[in-house]
């Protein structure tokens, strides 16, 4: 059909559209009128069993639209999510390696853990919490994207492996909707300057096509002293439709680098219940970073012990080619759909992350001794003496560094989801049966290389490397470098994973619909082959870690170089494990009368450890079998119940949880350890829309607890670290023929830094607005203010007390960045 231009824009972003919607943009009157029609009935398809009205389905689920997603003005997929409701999202880090979870479930590692990020209904990656790098640095939303579909606990469990606490599944436009758009967008206090584009268009009756990308350039929104953001992708589909149903190929090609933001330098002082968190003189703490102009390279040996030299200003820099094959069809009664996708998935990611922070004086003295003496090692001043360190950069501080490389050879991934249903009709009622075969082959290949550096702390992008002099002169550091390795001792965390995950799961389910009730359930066995090798120096068994490397070829072997960690290649640890687990859920919704609906619903399922239980004592280095079977995966058992209205243009859901979850994962201390947790809560969704005026809300309550922990009893009975007790979201807007404006407003309240539940963390609100002119039909100017208000909130703070010298570190929002943009429809 031909792209109308319609006033539906403002539609709520809790309405859901019917599954693979396509972008609306501002309607005509007439149209507009159906609008009430298409909203009686909400099709949702993701993590269940067949499409069905969200009123009829006993599951929790959202939808953002297109539209919507654009107005957020979001400089990251992150700020997209947070903005479904029962979803914690740490929205800080940049584009990528964002931290995800839902609903209560722990927060114990980067990376989305507990609910599985999916493009066109398969997963980015099999597990989206790798370390280092984490599913969400090879998505992006831009003009391709028609909507997002999200489950939150329910079937999402028994419907996709390792996703027990629920689906996020960005869907693709796919040229049902005749046009297109281009836009122009810039940044006009920050460095950023983009091109989106997409078109979509029949070819005949039963042939159509989609096609769209975007290029960017620029520093981003954090001032950092070069173009941190560079590349962008491009995606296509063509879909032919047949008598019942289509086949649909497509591809991806992204290219594209964002820096790293990690913890920045700040004074902490005042109390643990009631801190103060200020910066540093000369450095912004919603602004700057420790990224810099003058800090160009990682200097350390490669996955194969040779010197390498990676450029910095690579930060996360993601590559992926991908095609895929969709296909829905009737088959002798029954309704099958296939997708299969392959995914060639490389890159690397940069992080430069606070070893220790303290006066330029106190840190020369650790790493040189009494008398020791600082110059510059690297920018504009390289050479030069350090003659007065308390007046260094109007701070005095001086910040030990671990200057990262995660080489990334290989992530490639093939992911098959093979589905049949049928209905039949029983009595008065429909029985629907469905059963599938879902294969997954992920590849972990990845190369740790952990150096550490010493710089000037300033804002900017104009740090610099300093070289640190004992008293007799000799150099401890070179060009920067305190040691081509993680400390100057041992080459720990020098690792290369090579590992396949090898996954297979068949599920079933059955449901029953009769007048106002539907009951079902499912299950799902998920059989996990592990197979490779690690490399590493902290593997044990004598294996050597610390070498000497003349990197600058002058002959002679400076104190940092006899400090230089290597690869043990000749001595590799086997990796040789299975794992097995079964999920299930059974819900039953009974709809009260036509705009109210009740439900409730348990499930079990499970979440495989992957590479959390790799250099640990949980598999073995000589076999690589798993010393005890269980270690395998992590069980979370839920709880929910809940109501749901939708009459005249207003949305109300309410809904309670119950989570039991196992964790195992790499802890703040440094130990690999299980835990128990155990949380409840209630989750709230609603929208209304009263002429020009509309009005989406979320908020979710949360009380969680540590129940146990294998190593440090100590935190049994705390709180997980960053778990807010209430977390929420706002989006009001006004729209005309005209224009649309309108704000977001996300927050959270305060919560514990670290499991020992010392240091608190406050809560904070941010509040982004849009306006939206259109001074003709096919034409669109829009501003975007992101955190408007310029408000400073932490995600993370690295200390569980006020330090006694008062400098700490910590990873807070970006700070407000003002973006202009002109969009042309056609």
């Amino acid at each position: 059909m031909k792209r109308i231009h319609l006033l539906l824009a403002a539609a709520p972003l809790a309405l859901a559209a019917p599954a693979f919607a396509q972008e609306a943009s501002p309607q005509s009157d007439a149209a507009a009128k159906e609008a009430p029609k298409e909203q009686a009935k909400e099709v949702f398809s993701t993590g269940v069993a067949k499409g069905r009205d969200r009123l009829d389905s006993a599951t929790s689920t959202s939808v953002l639209k297109a539209d919507e997603i654009q107005k957020l003005g979001a400089r990251s997929l992150a700020e997209v999510l947070r903005n479904i409701p029962g979803l914690r999202v740490e929205s800080s880090s940049g584009e990528g390696n964002s931290n995800y979870t839902i609903r209560g479930l722990p927060l114990a590692s980067g990376g989305s853990k507990w609910m599985q990020i999916q493009e066109d209904g398969l997963p980015v990656m099999e597990f989206g919490d790798f370390f280092g790098v984490a599913s969400d640095i090879f998505i992006r939303a831009d003009f391709n994207l028609g909507g997002v579909e999200a489950i939150r606990g329910g079937s999402a469990s028994t419907f996709a492996s390792n996703s027990p606490g629920g689906i996020i599944n960005l869907i693709s436009k796919t040229g049902d909707v005749e046009g297109g758009a281009v836009q122009l967008t810039t940044g006009l206090d920050y460095g950023e300057q983009r091109f989106d584009f997409d078109y979509g268009s029949k070819l005949n009756d039963t042939l159509r096509f989609h096609v769209g990308g975007f290029y960017r350039t620029g520093e981003g929104p954090r001032d950092i002293g070069f173009n941190g953001y560079r590349g962008g992708q491009i995606k296509f589909n063509v879909t032919k439709e047949l008598g019942s149903g289509f086949i649909r190929a497509y591809g991806k090609y992204l290219d594209d680098r964002s820096p790293q933001y990690m913890a920045v330098p700040l004074k902490i002082s005042g109390t643990l219940d009631k801190p103060v968190y200020q910066a540093v003189p000369n450095f912004d703490i919603g602004h700057d970073q420790l990224l810099s102009q003058n800090i160009n390279s990682v200097i350390t040996l490669d996955g194969n012990n040779q010197p390498a030299r990676f450029d910095t200003r690579d930060g996360m820099h993601a590559k992926a080619k991908s095609i895929g094959l969709e296909a829905q069809f009737d088959l002798a009664g029954w309704s099958i759909s296939e997708r299969a996708r392959f995914s060639k998935t490389s890159g690397g990611v940069v992080r430069n992350l606070i070893s220790t922070v303290n006066t330029a004086s106190a840190l020369a003295t650790s790493l040189g001794g009494a008398g020791a003496t600082l110059k510059y090692a690297t920018g504009p001043l390289a050479g030069q003496a350090i003659t007065d360190p308390s007046a260094l950069n109007g701070n005095g501080l001086l910040a030990q560094m671990l200057l990262i490389k995660y080489d990334i050879p290989s992530l490639d991934n093939f992911t098959n989801d093979l589905r049949a249903s049928r209905v039949w009709k029983v009595g008065d009622g429909n029985l629907t049966l469905t059963g599938g075969v879902y294969k997954s082959l992920q590849t972990l290949n990845t190369n740790w290389l952990y150096t550490s550096t010493v710089q000037d702390v300033v804002g900017g992008g104009n740090a610099a490397l300093v070289n640190v002099f004992n008293a007799a002169g000799v150099a401890q550091t070179q060009d920067g470098f305190n040691a081509y390795s993680l400390t100057a001792a041992s080459g720990l965390y020098r690792r290369t994973f090579n590992v396949d995950y090898d996954v297979t799961a068949p599920y079933g389910s059955v449901n029953y619909h009769i007048g106002k009730i539907a009951v079902g359930g499912s299950l799902r066995y998920d059989i996990g082959d592990v197979r490779g090798q690690l490399i590493g120096s902290d593997l044990g068994g004598g294996r050597a870690g610390i070498t000497s490397v003349d990197f600058n070829g002058d002959g002679s072997l400076s104190v940092a170089e006899r400090r230089t960690a290597f690869l043990p290649l000749a001595t590799p640890a086997p990796v040789n494990y299975d794992y097995r687990y079964l999920s299930y859920s059974a819900g039953i919704n009974f709809r009260i009368a036509e705009p109210l609906a009740a439900f409730a619903r348990y499930s079990r399922g499970a979440r495989a450890n992957a590479d959390k239980i790799l250099f640990t004592p949980m598999v073995s280095t000589t076999s690589g079998a798993l010393l005890d079977s269980d270690n395998g995966y992590d069980v979370v058992k839920q709880a929910e119940g809940g109501l749901k209205f939708r009459k005249d243009g207003l949305t109300l859901n309410l809904t309670g949880f119950l989570a039991d979850v196992e964790d195992t994962n790499l802890q703040s201390g440094g130990v690999t350890t299980g835990r128990m947790y155990h949380a409840y809560g209630l989750e709230f969704e609603g929208a209304i829309r009263r002429g020009p005026f509309s009005l989406t809300a979320g908020a979710t309550y949360t009380d969680a607890e540590i129940r146990s922990d294998a190593v440090n009893a100590a935190v049994k009975g705390m709180t997980p670290r960053h778990q807010p007790s209430f977390i929420f979201t706002a989006m009001p807007q006004v729209e005309t023929r005209w224009f649309t404006v309108g704000a977001n407003l996300t927050g959270i309240t305060e919560s514990y830094a670290l499991d020992v539940n010392q240091l608190k963390m406050p809560g904070f609100t941010l509040v982004d607005a849009f306006v939206q002119f259109r001074p003709t039909d096919r034409l669109q100017v829009m501003i975007n203010a992101n955190n408007l208000f310029d408000t400073v909130g932490f995600y993370e703070i690295a200390q569980n007390t006020v330090p006694a010298n008062g400098i700490g570190w910590g990873r807070s929002a970006n700070g407000r960045t003002i973006s202009a943009s002109v969009k042309l429809d056609f």
